[in-house]
């Protein structure tokens, strides 16, 4: 793998910002597409056990149903893409079992040799005491995933949203979340930003690092 300069990686992270108002006529083409769900694939997740998935809502029908529900946030119908991130609200044997195997299907080795590995999952996610904390869990690995998103498409040259101001009761009901065992934890409007948002001209404000940093 080559690296991409430093300089380069800042100069994406400075010019992506919450997009407000999403170019309506602007797709992000199929092969940038593939490329972000990818990225999504490829965050990191605790175990890696991913316990969320990633509803990609295409459907315009669907969307205007979310709208309402969304503070009436325009970027969930004009932004190319609409992705909504579900988190898990249980963590069970039966997934920790699936993504055994899937490890021993990639890394080509038998289930067996997995065992300890399996063990101290199931003794750290399927306690008691872990139970009523594995909502807040799941949504913690999803929110790894929705800041790698975040990061690959600033430097693909996609706009991005991150939103929170919605109803997850409502997603929730809308698409058919709670039957799979799945809540809405956060959203993310996906795009190109219009020519008309004033947003994009302001200066981005951070704290200095000065601030935020505690060197030990």
């Amino acid at each position: 793998m080559t690296p991409i300069a430093p300089q380069q990686l800042l100069d994406a992270l400075r010019w992506r910002y919450a997009t407000k108002v999403f170019d309506p006529t602007r797709r992000i083409p199929e092969e940038t597409w593939a490329v972000l769900e990818q990225a999504l694939v490829l965050s990191a997740s605790s175990f890696g056990l991913q316990p969320y998935r990633f509803v990609v809502v295409q459907d315009p029908a669907r969307r205007q149903q979310l709208l309402p529900h969304a503070w009436n946030q325009r970027q969930v119908v004009d932004a190319s893409h609409f992705v909504v991130f579900a988190a898990r609200t249980s963590v069970t044997e039966a997934e920790i079992d699936v993504w055994v195997r899937r490890l021993a299907e990639v890394r080509r080795v038998p289930t067996d040799l997995l065992a300890p590995y399996r063990q101290m999952m199931v003794g750290s996610l399927l306690t008691p005491e872990f139970a009523a904390q594995a909502p807040h869990w799941c949504a913690h690995q999803a929110y790894l995933a929705l800041g790698n998103l975040l990061t690959a498409a600033a430097l693909l040259g996609v706009d991005t949203c991150p939103i929170e101001g919605f109803e997850p009761p409502a997603f929730d009901r809308l698409l058919g979340l709670t039957e799979r065992g799945l809540h809405a934890v956060a959203c993310c409007a996906l795009g190109y930003r219009a020519a008309d948002d004033k947003h994009a001209a302001l200066p981005k404000v951070r704290m200095p690092a000065e601030h935020l940093f505690i060197r030990l």
